[in-house]
């Protein structure tokens, strides 16, 4: 319905326009200055005309309106305005080590830096940030420092804390506490919580680990931060975000960006869940049809556990094949499984930022995105909102930036000039989020010398259109 009337709109516009154009080069051509003045009875016609087709469409929305209304009202469905967020993981130390790939380099690094090898010591506090688009692996890589033999032989205190969204920092405070004395904390004020924590670690070099931090509020870490200055100058602080204004925000020492699983190591990652218990006459069978599924999981490890143990469970060819055949967005275990880590992401965004997000679905997976290009589209669809003092390219660039911020886009590639990104790419589970999303508001097509063309959604009701040609004008 909002399409609808946002279509309407768009063609009364588009109509009001035309008619000012036509009527302005009438005037320009007419000889006589009196007959310039008076409208033409054509053009009064297409007026009459316009305006009724307009209005008649405009009474058409008022009936849909007014029969959902009255199904509301059929069914007493109440207004909500509260928009149901998932459910947040809470987030431990443990962890099995014996589940993890291709993340020795990065926890090589991360040590590096937690021990004091790969840094010079200065006073303040030394912060490690860890940030990653959702289900990169991030807490994992945490998990895998904070358990290390050095780093439990090298700090007197290591706490772990599941920060989450809303930071509170008595909630954080009191989380410390109780990790530092291992015994429940029944205090609720917060100078006396603070006390409680700098009498802990008093000259003690600790470890405090903020998983899964969100907010962007200096005050509210303040909070936090000035309660630890009094360890030990060798303590560290490591913490996980998704979002380069967190990194930022908390005066971050080293920020460690982790990426995607090398293709052997992502393999590895997959045969270890999804072939668990199968004979190897059955592995046979399977192998290469496994192998393309990791290659559409590209590297990202929340997908490849999650494809992999929805496929431990299933021993047919052909059950393999549906999962590797389809898009994965379509999949249910992507609304119940991957969808979750990047919701959290998508519902952190400002409203007029999470349609920016969305359009993105109309570029085709993988392709290279011209930045100048995308903040076009985004004006051309309405979704920058100029006024006086800022132009709508400002905004959009604003926009964009703060969607790269997030993990949202990745291969950012930079003008040497003035260092602003130019192109970039959506990882492809990322690229799956933002059609989950829309749905079938999107539709694209390719066209090339073989097919006639390949349908990603059924394109009378879709809203956006993408069509790629490949090889059409090839000669053979």
């Amino acid at each position: 319905m909002a399409y609808q009337m946002d279509d309407v709109v768009d063609e009364w516009s588009t109509a009001v326009l035309r008619l000012h154009i036509q009527g302005a080069e009438k005037a320009s051509t007419s000889k006589e200055k009196v007959s310039s003045c008076i409208p033409s009875p054509y053009l009064c016609f297409q007026q009459v005309a316009s305006r009724r087709d307009i209005a008649l469409k405009i009474k058409g929305i008022k009936q849909q309106l007014d029969a959902i209304d009255s199904e509301r009202t059929r069914f007493n469905l109440a207004p909500s305005r509260s928009e149901e967020q998932p459910q947040r993981r809470i987030t431990t130390s443990a962890i099995d080590i014996s589940e993890v790939y291709g993340r020795d380099m990065d926890l090589d690094t991360i040590l590096g830096h937690l021990l004091g090898k790969k840094c010079q010591q200065k006073s303040g506090l030394y912060i490690v940030s860890i940030i990653g688009t959702g289900g990169m692996g991030k807490t994992t890589l945490a998990q895998l420092a904070y358990s290390h033999p050095e780093v439990k032989g090298h700090f007197e205190e290591r706490i772990w804390v599941c920060v989450s969204d809303p930071f509170d920092p008595i909630k954080v405070c009191r989380a410390i506490v109780e990790s530092l004395q291992k015994r429940p904390c029944y205090l609720h004020d917060l100078e006396a919580v603070q006390q409680e924590i700098q009498t802990c670690i008093a000259r003690k070099k600790f470890l405090l680990v903020l998983d899964d931090v969100w907010t962007e509020d200096y005050r509210l870490w303040e909070q936090l931060k000035n309660t630890l200055n009094n360890g030990a100058v060798e303590s560290r602080i490591l913490v996980t975000t998704q979002k380069e204004s967190v990194v930022m925000m908390m005066g971050t020492t080293y920020k460690h960006l982790i990426g995607e699983l090398s293709p052997q190591h992502a393999q590895l990652l997959f045969h270890k869940i999804a072939f668990l218990g199968k004979n190897r006459e059955k592995e046979e069978e399977l192998k290469e049809t496994g192998e393309k599924i990791v290659h559409k999981c590209k590297g990202l490890p929340l997908a490849l556990k999650t494809l992999a143990n929805l496929l431990r469970l299933k021993n047919r060819k052909e059950e393999w094949e549906n999962v590797l055949n389809n898009e994965v967005w379509k999949l249910d275990v992507f609304e119940r499984e991957l969808s979750p880590a990047l919701l959290l992401s998508y519902y952190d965004l400002p409203p007029t930022i999470k349609r920016c997000f969305s359009y993105c679905a109309v570029f085709p997976k993988g392709s290279m995105i011209e930045v100048d290009k995308l903040i076009k589209l985004w004006m051309a669809q309405g979704f920058l909102n100029s006024n006086a003092s800022r132009e709508m390219e400002t905004i959009g660039r604003e926009y964009f930036e703060y969607l790269a911020a997030g993990s949202f886009f990745q291969d950012l590639q930079k003008d040497d000039d003035d260092d602003n990104i130019v192109r970039c790419k959506m990882h492809d589970i990322v690229h799956d989020f933002a059609k989950f999303l829309t749905k079938n508001e999107c539709f694209s097509m390719e066209v090339d010398n073989e097919n006639e063309g390949r349908m990603d959604l059924f394109f009378q009701n879709s809203h956006h259109a993408t069509l790629t040609l490949r090889n059409v004008f090839e000669m053979r």
